[in-house]
């Protein structure tokens, strides 16, 4: 990590530097929202817990380096967080990120980050809209206890030809579209591409080291008929980073899905979906004459077929079903001449039905059921684990033989309740399940994080979440509020046991614990929605709380990813016909962290002992980015300039705190904080036409 960041410090204009500061007791969480629906549609919204993003909105907020992202947006959501500075990951009501399910045009995507988390690797040229579940979500989607972000590509304009092109600090970005055959089929192509290896290559130091990212989106529509219509989207995105001849990393997502929608009558519609995913991570390092290499990977092929029929005017039916064969690398590595893996295949498949009803003018409901049924397929070997983490039997079930079938029956249900035209109240429970497991070291997302899949031992994970609240709006529809509380339970949360990191054993199995976890809080925004200025200011007061058997003595402890508050304040104000400036402050309280509760030395080695879990808490993070955007038409072209200050007071925030010894001090410790980024200026350069 430390060369990384010094490779990083090539091409960003601040350098990452230590500091040394007391790591404070026990304290927490949360933070904050755009919705960028028109305020009616927060207040008519059925469903509870569910925000919806809009890319036009996005292009307005401050983001690292000039670069649009859409997942580093919605950190800015009430209830949603950071995982941290510089990463890509993001954590939904008390949760992991490795507990979101993230979708693209209905693939799953993993891991979604370049340069390890700085930027997404989703490019907003080629972004129409999403839709945030958090955690309440109807029965047609599954597989995530935390949330679902559910993302679509823009369709190709099938009417007139677009290109454009953005020149940044990083990367450089193209777009183009148009149609194919004119009312008939279009095309969409975005793709980005960094070039830090222009700044290393002019580096002595550095000229034999690799950092670079692209990805691309492609998207063909066709109207087949009056009924039909077809689209078909490829997306890949890839990161490559390399020191000399010590590391080489490679990690990324390629996905590709098949839509055909059908219209039967105005109450009837079919859709089918095809999908594809491939996430994959390598990883090799040559040092002290040992050579490591890892590999890993998770592939889903996926057939998805739903129908909504309307009946009448008060009843929207959802139903259909969902198969998907399931294929998971943990890890493959060879340590000099030792060759081992671990490979597992599922079968998973799902039946639902929902109904958003209209009960009175006052009051509707959506209810729905989702059955989920998991299997474990044979083909590799399986295990039985003592409670020290011991293989105490191991079997090989035959190719395709089923191990194991687990059955969730999943109750979805929401209820708004319209107390006037301008204000409605809201309540909803939802069970959700999740056979995909993420097992981190800590609160952070990496590329080569460790994954599992729900095996004869690994059970699914399952969450139950209760929430209600009030929505509101002013009557000239100026300004609109929401509070929201919630309370989470989850079994089957699975964590390291003590000791043990992820490349201590090849049977994941033996690295685990698992036990329950337990979320709850209150969620607070308000929204300026005309004017010159416009804006948000959320806050959000959360606790996240786990407890296994075998870590921090049986008894509940504060999660690795709790925070007490969360504050984001976020203005947008249009100066003139072509400056737009806009600015986000933030404020979090200190992640919480496993500090050492006392030392000792042993041959002239200094051991720590650790009596509790995430104890302490990291100093509180606190963040002003501001932007200003300048556009003009010139002729048939657009030209946008865009101007930025991430950190704009130069606040180092921490990223890795780590503990040394010091004989100066009473405790004989000292923590020291890193911190990635100080003050950045980003300019950026587009022109459409």
């Amino acid at each position: 990590m430390q060369k990384q960041l010094l490779l990083l410090a090539l091409f960003i204009p601040i350098t990452a530097v230590a500091q040394t500061e007391d790591v404070s007791r026990e304290d927490t969480l949360r933070e904050v929202t755009v919705t960028s629906r028109s305020a009616e549609k927060r207040i008519s919204e059925v469903q509870i817990g569910v925000e919806k993003v809009e890319v036009a909105t996005l292009a307005k907020v401050p983001a690292l380096l000039g670069e649009r992202d859409i997942v580093k947006s919605i950190q800015l959501l009430p209830g949603v967080k950071s995982e941290g500075e510089g990463s890509g990951g993001y954590q939904v009501r008390g949760g992991t990120s490795s507990q979101n399910l993230m979708l693209l045009d209905g693939a799953t995507v993993y891991n979604a980050g370049h340069l390890m988390g700085l930027f997404s690797a989703f490019n907003d040229e080629a972004l129409a809209n999403a839709s945030l579940y958090k955690g309440l979500v109807p029965a047609q989607l599954g597989g995530g206890t935390s949330s679902v972000f559910d993302i679509d590509t823009r369709s190709g304009d099938m009417q007139r030809y677009h290109f454009s092109g953005t020149m940044g600090l990083l990367s450089a970005k193209v777009m183009a579209e148009g149609p194919i055959r004119r009312d008939g089929s279009s095309f969409l192509f975005a793709g980005r591409r960094s070039y830090l290896d222009m700044f290393l290559k002019a580096s002595k130091d550095y000229k034999d080291n690799t950092m670079n990212f692209y990805d691309m989106n492609v998207r063909l529509n066709f109207r087949l008929s009056p009924q039909d219509f077809l689209n078909l989207t490829f997306f890949r995105g890839r990161d490559n980073m390399g020191l000399d001849e010590l590391l080489d990393m490679t990690w990324g997502n390629t996905t590709v899905t098949a839509n055909w929608l059908h219209t039967f009558s105005d109450r009837l519609y079919a859709n089918t979906m095809l999908a594809y995913t491939d996430f994959s991570n390598d990883v090799g390092i040559d040092m002290m004459n040992i050579h490591y290499a890892m590999a890993g990977y998770i592939r889903h092929l996926v057939l998805n077929h739903r129908q909504v029929w309307t009946p009448t005017k008060r009843h929207r039916v959802n139903y259909g079903f969902e198969t998907d064969y399931t294929q998971l690398k943990s890890a493959e590595w060879d340590i000099d001449y030792l060759h081992q893996r671990e490979k597992r295949n599922a079968w998973m498949n799902s039946l639902w039905v929902n109904d958003e009803w209209k009960l009175s003018n006052r009051l509707d409901l959506s209810a729905g059921l989702r059955l989920h049924l998991f299997t474990v397929l044979g083909g590799s070997p399986y295990y039985q684990i003592d409670r020290q983490g011991n293989i105490t039997e191991t079997m090989t079930p035959g190719s395709g033989e089923f191990v194991k079938t687990y059955t969730d029956v999943e109750p979805r249900v929401s209820l708004k309740w319209a107390l006037s035209r301008r204000h409605s109240l809201k309540v909803g429970y939802s069970r959700t399940s999740q056979d995909i497991h993420a097992i981190r070291g800590s609160s952070a997302s990496m590329p080569f994080d460790r994954y599992t899949m729900t095996s004869n031992i690994v059970s699914p994970e399952r969450a139950d979440q209760v929430a209600a609240g009030w929505t509101g709006i002013t009557p000239t529809g100026d300004y609109d509020f929401s509070a929201e509380v919630y309370y989470k339970n989850i079994d089957n949360v699975y964590d390291y046991r003590d000791g043990k990191s992820f490349h201590s054993e090849i049977e994941i199995e033996r690295l685990l614990l698992g036990g329950k976890g337990r979320a709850y809080g209150l969620e607070l925004c308000a929204h300026k929605n005309e004017g010159r200025l416009t804006g948000w200011l959320s806050y959000t007061l959360a606790w996240s709380e786990n407890k296994i058997e075998g870590i921090n003595g049986g008894d509940w402890y504060t999660a690795s990813n709790d925070r007490r508050h969360d504050i984001a304040l976020v203005g947008m104000y249009q100066l003139s016909k072509r400056w737009e400036l806009s600015a986000v402050w933030r404020y979090n309280t200190g992640q919480a962290l496993t500090a050492p509760s006392a030392k000792y030395e042993v041959d002239g080695h200094t051991y720590y002992y650790y009596a509790e879990r995430n104890g302490y808490r990291a100093p509180a993070y606190h963040r002003l980015d501001v932007s200003a955007t300048y556009s003009r038409q010139v002729g048939k072209t657009t030209q946008q300039w865009a101007f930025g200050l991430y950190n704009a007071y130069n606040r180092y925030n921490p990223y890795v705190i780590t503990f040394e010894n010091d004989d100066e001090r009473p405790s004989g410790t000292k923590a020291v904080q890193t911190s990635l980024f100080g003050i950045i200026p980003s300019v950026s350069f587009t022109i459409k036409f």
